[in-house]
Order: structure tokens, then C-alpha cells, then sequence
């Protein structure tokens, strides 16, 4: 064993799986995977669900369209900020009407009981993963205020 092994490494920047571009790509692959099977597999994944035949398709296109727009977003150069941030709150909205749907609408079945929470949690996920990249980026681009408390917009 050499003496190299031993010594940390030096840390560098964030993985670019971790970055605001990094984290977008990730919510745009899950989220329209999710969409895509919700499109195509509507029935049997509404039975195993408890969710109507009804739901998942038009729930499907309205996540796989998500996914194009989260995906465009994460193929800039540099996401605008106030995009970033229209995709964190969609993303926290959806988390808490997930939970409201499956309280106040839907009669899930003990799958879907499952199901609901989970993905409600990784898109949470999502959402303080999104935040931290952009409030990361910020703070490297020496924004006083980070997410939320900017000035931009405002005229001085």
C-alpha cells in the first residue's frame, strides 16, 4: 500500500450529476419515464394502483410533456434562474397535491397506498436537490440572497 492511498483527495467541483443542469436531467428522466409507462401501461397500472383508467393517461402526457420542457431546461448552457425555480415550486406543488389526491379523491389500492407517498418523496427530493444546486450556483456566481432574496428584476 503506497502512501497515496492514504491521502484524501482534494476536493473539486460538484459531480455534474449534482449540479442545477445535473439535477434537471435526473427529474426530466425519471419524471418522463414515469410518463411514458403511465401512457402506455394506463390499465394495468391504474388497476394495481386504484387509480381510474381514466387518470393515468391524461396524467401521463401532462408528465412526459413536463419532462420535454425540464428536459430543454437542463440542455442549456446555463438554466435561467427563474426557469430553475418555476420547476422547484411545480415540483413541491405536485408533491403536495399528490398527497392531497390520494387523501381527498383517490381510493387507492395497498400498492398505490405505497406508490403515492414514494414518488411524492422523490419528487421532494427533487425539489431540495434542485434548490441546492441553484442556491450552489449562486453562491458561486457571488449573488447576495441566494434562492429567493435576489435583486434581480428589481430596478435601483
Amino acid at each position: 500500500m503506497s502512501a497515496n492511498t492514504l491521502t484524501p483527495a482534494r476536493p473539486g467541483p460538484a459531480s455534474p450529476l449534482w449540479t442545477v443542469r445535473g439535477v434537471l436531467a435526473l427529474d426530466a428522466l425519471v419524471t418522463g419515464g414515469n410518463g411514458l409507462v403511465y401512457l402506455g401501461f394506463a390499465g394495468p397500472v391504474g388497476e394495481l394502483l386504484g387509480v381510474g383508467r381514466g387518470v393515468l393517461p391524461a396524467l401521463g402526457l401532462f408528465l412526459t410533456g413536463y419532462a420535454l420542457g425540464v428536459g430543454a431546461l437542463a440542455a442549456r448552457r446555463r438554466p435561467p434562474r427563474l426557469a430553475v425555480r418555476a420547476v422547484i415550486d411545480l415540483n413541491a406543488v405536485w408533491v403536495v397535491l399528490s398527497l392531497v389526491a390520494m387523501a381527498a379523491w383517490l381510493e387507492p389500492t395497498t400498492a398505490g397506498v405505497v406508490w403515492i407517498p414514494l414518488q411524492a418523496v422523490v419528487v421532494a427530493l427533487f425539489v431540495v436537490l434542485q434548490f441546492t444546486a441553484l442556491r450552489r450556483r449562486d453562491g458561486r456566481d457571488g449573488r447576495a440572497g441566494g434562492v429567493g432574496g435576489g435583486t434581480e428584476g428589481r430596478r435601483t
